[in-house]
């Protein structure tokens, strides 16, 4: 079978290359899943993988099969395998465990250990590819309703994951209602942290780079969220203006966006950042005033990455409802599908054209 690997840590080294069609056997005691891939989305850390910034292939390998946000169609189940059968639409998650006591509990993306094993990303071949095999514990089964628009599920995960915790955190007040939140960026991640937090009955006020009218701040309009470019309207306007924000998700990608939040943060305020970043930017804070704003507002900064299966459990449960309650509207963050795995080279050229939201390779 064709895929669509790099060399990790080498620049410029993406390739499309045969590989062996993996085994449902290779799984022991029965547990292997083969799935058959349909779609899978790009985003900005398979951009980071082709730069050589990270990554690891598996060992054995001198190469890794790129991709993580995958959508398939089951294929055939291994003898001790009653949860999920063929012709089921699944999505595989991302991150699987280590030796941690948060691995053996099932939070192995909480892991404290140093090497972490991801999907497409570090020591695990990802799913830019034909088929793969992997245990049910790791496999999410998605309604056919949801198939066009499943793909979304990882990236969808990351939020459901912030926003958890930021629940989780907040029961130390007993009666904590957020009401109003802030989210930085429109990208695709801040696209679905808008959508999920309106979902929740929150009034959303979302910052991003560009001017409206355009498809993203459409897109926003359209759950009823604000949008308004920063050059406008400054952070610090908008908490005064619409604020105090009870939560802040930064998804921007541009990490001193995060003190600037920190600084507009209402009381009893959670600031969630989903970005990841890489460099060595350095910036200027007021640094008495934000310590002083957390310690005497009881706020709290929490980060969140790579989710479990709980959260994508969550996830598919966000989505179908966004279905009922708009319709049509996830689908649109699929800007572009580039089909086959022959034409990767157009796949990436893609994902950094003007006006993109999120590109997908249709495999099959």
């Amino acid at each position: 079978m064709q895929a669509i690997t790099i060399i990790p840590r080498t620049p410029h080294s993406t390739q499309l290359r045969d590989v062996p069609k993996p085994a449902l056997e290779s799984v022991a005691n029965g547990r292997g899943v083969l799935v058959k891939i349909i779609r899978v989305g790009v985003d900005g850390t398979d951009r980071e993988l082709q730069e050589g910034l990270y990554g690891a292939p598996p060992p054995g390998f001198d190469y890794l099969i790129e991709g993580h946000e995958s959508f398939g169609q089951v294929q055939a189940v291994g003898a001790n395998v009653h949860e999920l059968e063929p012709g089921d639409f699944v999505v595989a998650t991302v991150r699987r465990p280590g030796s941690s006591i948060y691995d053996l509990i099932g939070e192995y993306d909480f892991t404290t250990d140093d090497t972490y094993y991801e999907r497409g990303i570090n020591l695990l071949h990802g799913f830019l590819t034909e088929y793969y095999v992997d245990q049910p514990e790791y496999i999410v089964r998605i309604p056919p309703g949801l198939k066009d628009v499943a793909v979304l599920l990882e990236p969808t995960s990351i939020i459901e994951k912030g926003i958890a915790q930021t629940f989780e955190i907040q029961r130390r007040l007993k009666v904590w209602q957020p009401r109003r939140a802030l989210v930085m960026g429109a990208g695709s991640i801040g696209l679905l942290a808008t959508l999920a937090l309106i979902l929740r009955g929150m009034d959303v006020t979302v910052l991003g780079k560009d001017h409206k009218p355009y498809l993203n701040s459409d897109l926003i309009g359209q759950l009823g969220a604000f949008y308004e470019s920063t050059d406008k309207l400054s952070i610090a306007e908008a908490a005064r203006q619409r604020g105090p924000f009870d939560i802040i998700l930064e998804c921007t990608g541009y990490s001193p966006i995060a003190f600037e939040c920190m600084q507009v943060l209402g009381k009893n305020g959670v600031l969630v950042l989903a970005s990841v970043t890489g460099g060595n930017r350095a910036i200027t804070v007021p640094s008495d005033q934000i310590n002083l704003g957390f310690v005497l507002g009881n706020k709290v900064m929490v980060g969140t990455v790579n989710a479990n299966r709980t959260f994508f459990e969550m996830g598919v449960e966000d989505m179908a409802l966004a279905a009922v309650e708009f319709p049509g509207w996830l689908a649109r963050l699929i800007t572009t599908r580039v089909r086959g795995l022959a034409n990767y080279k157009d796949l990436f050229t893609e994902m950094s054209a003007p006006g993109q939201i999120k590109v997908v390779c249709e495999i099959s």
